[in-house]
């Protein structure tokens, strides 16, 4: 099947430049979206076809819309980044379409080719260059491709049209002030996902699933909210959108994947930076009684969660069920520290790609 080459039609107007660099100045996440968005369609009978670079705009949707009733929804992030010399890359996006087709095809929908995905990601960012913010801080431009299904009925069955499109926003540094540790409620009755089900998929029902733990762990003074598995309700899996990493001297240790937790980018990078350093690094199960055990025995010397916004993000506090446990002094760990600069001077072209991560876009 061909795939569809991605036709520019940019817009006569786009926002100006003194009004560009003032948002540039304080982006913030998700607030503020440059001038562009990549569409592509899919129809049952033709696959994809007409890919188009167009004006940011609304979508317009009939009430009956699958999307509206189904959620046959997949999305993916991922970040471009200013390079010393002015350049743009985006780190890894290979993976992300690996991983949209991985969500495409637990979801019933077409998986859209590799090198589509990465065509549509950099047809906008190229477009939109001048919103990647400058090289020098950890400021980058954020990716949001997403498919719905856009057939108009009802009817429980898969969509026979879907819409993909990718967005993008620039985004600040995620902890302006310096890196802070966050803050842990560890649920014992709410469950990301189950065994079968769709939590190794990247898909809105699984975030609308984590919004009620989440205000609980608000409640309890919590920054995030951490799941254990749903069967025994004992094994760590991962927090509302971010994977955990356990620290235990020089090994450091992820929760294995089950097909209920979400193969992050940034956890599998880390694997391999984490070895690049010289630590030893594997996947295992946690329980919530180890990790407070060895925590307490000092065993467990740091933790820290890991994603595409945040890149990583130390834990500080952990509660659950009226206990309370912090990890070492509660301040960001070496080990935390260094694998986190690490993998920033890869994303920002300090450090060697010695893996060829790093998609130039010139």
């Amino acid at each position: 099947m061909t795939t569809p080459t991605i036709e520019l039609k940019p817009s006569a107007r786009p926002l100006p430049a003194a009004e560009r660099e003032a948002i540039l100045a304080d982006p913030g996440f998700g607030r503020h979206f440059t001038d562009h968005m990549v569409t592509i369609k899919w129809t049952e009978g033709r696959g994809w076809h007409d890919g188009q670079l167009v004006p940011y705009a609304p979508i317009p949707l009939d009430p009956a819309t699958n999307v509206l009733h189904y959620a046959q929804e997949i999305f993916e992030g991922l970040k471009a980044y200013r390079q010393p010399d002015g350049s743009v890359a985006t780190f890894r996006p290979d993976q992300n379409a690996r991983r949209f087709q991985r969500s495409a095809k637990r979801l019933a929908m077409p998986e859209l080719p590799v090198e589509t995905f990465i065509e549509a990601c950099d047809a906008l960012v190229r477009q939109d260059k001048d919103w990647v913010p400058p090289h020098g801080g950890e400021q980058s431009l954020y990716l949001r491709p997403f498919m719905i299904g856009t057939e108009v009925g009802l009817g429980v069955k898969p969509s026979n049209e879907y819409l993909f499109i990718v967005i993008a926003s620039p985004a600040g540094a995620y902890f302006p002030g310096g890196v802070k540790p966050v803050s842990i409620w560890a649920s014992q009755d709410r469950v990301r996902a189950v065994p079968g089900g769709m939590g190794d998929a990247k898909t809105g029902g699984n975030y609308a699933a984590s919004l009620l733990a989440q205000a609980e762990a608000a409640a309890h003074g919590c920054d995030q909210v951490c799941y254990l598995d749903a069967v025994e309700h004992k094994w760590v899996e991962e927090l509302g959108g971010m994977n955990l990493y356990f620290v235990y001297g020089n090994k450091i240790v992820t929760p294995t994947l089950t097909g209920s937790i979400l193969e992050g980018v940034t956890r599998d990078s880390l694997l391999t930076v984490a070895r690049d350093l010289g630590y030893e690094a594997e996947e295992a199960r946690v329980s919530i009684d180890q990790w407070r055990a060895d925590t307490e025995s000092g065993a467990l010397t740091e933790v820290f969660a890991c994603g595409t916004a945040a890149v990583i993000t130390p834990v500080g506090t952990v509660k659950t069920d009226g206990v309370e446990w912090t990890q070492g002094d509660g301040t960001p760990g070496e080990v935390t520290v260094r694998l986190r600069e690490a993998l920033l001077g890869i994303q920002r072209g300090l450090t060697e790609d010695k893996h060829g991560w790093m998609h130039k876009l010139g």
